[in-house]
């Protein structure tokens, strides 16, 4: 049963088409202002608390993905690229901040941009002076948590838009019994389906309950 469902999840490719605005409109404008051919502006600052879709966004926009959570060193800095995007800059050591400091200067100079993400704004994130300096002199946005009834809104979209009829209390459910980032709860929905139709029974609470205790 286990091994089905992990089969049935989707890995789903973020993009701007399935990133759930909820009440970040304004940084959705801005990055696609940023994202434009028009704007010279060499850097973009994304902040927010875990879940707010910080790193959907990066992983969207087309960007050499970096993450200092698993490489804190930024070893796998690339070269002559003129796109990178570092995700969880608070994660940095002394090795990462030397690599971000550097890169940043170069793709500036290059005409190149940089995409960062931290959980804090750069003035509370603790990296050396010079580097947060740099890193406040850009473009700064928050990214906003989705409050749970836009996430049930979403939810139930994402449902109806294939042709799924949740039973009365499952949203709440979801919600309650699920992780609460927007990634997983549309996998659920995906992978409820499919359960739905390889074991030919109707979604019920029960089901949802077995698919929620299995995963």
């Amino acid at each position: 049963m286990r091994q089905l469902l992990l089969d049935l999840m989707p890995a789903a490719r973020p993009t701007f088409d399935n990133f759930v605005v909820g009440g970040n409109a304004e940084l959705i404008a801005g990055f696609n202002g940023w994202l434009s051919e028009r704007s010279q502006e060499p850097l973009f600052y994304m902040w927010g608390e875990t879940g707010s879709g910080r790193t959907h966004l990066l992983r969207a926009s087309g960007a050499e993905y970096l993450d200092a959570a698993t490489d804190p060193a930024l070893a796998a800095w690339p070269d002559d690229v003129p796109f990178v995007a570092v995700d969880n800059v608070d994660a940095l050591d002394a090795a990462g901040e030397q690599a971000l400091f550097n890169g940043f200067n170069r793709l500036k100079a290059e005409g190149g941009k940089l995409l960062v993400a931290a959980h804090q704004p750069p003035a509370a994130v603790g990296l050396r002076e010079d580097l947060r300096t740099r890193l406040g002199s850009g473009l700064i946005y928050r990214a906003q948590v989705l409050s749970d009834a836009e996430k049930g809104a979403a939810i139930a979209a994402q449902a109806a838009a294939r042709g799924l009829a949740l039973p009365e209390g499952a949203v709440d459910y979801l919600l309650r019994h699920a992780p609460r980032d927007m990634g997983s709860l549309a996998a659920i929905v995906v992978a409820l389906d499919r359960f739905s139709l390889e074991r030919k029974r109707p979604i019920t609470l029960p089901l949802l309950r077995e698919v929620l205790h299995s995963t």
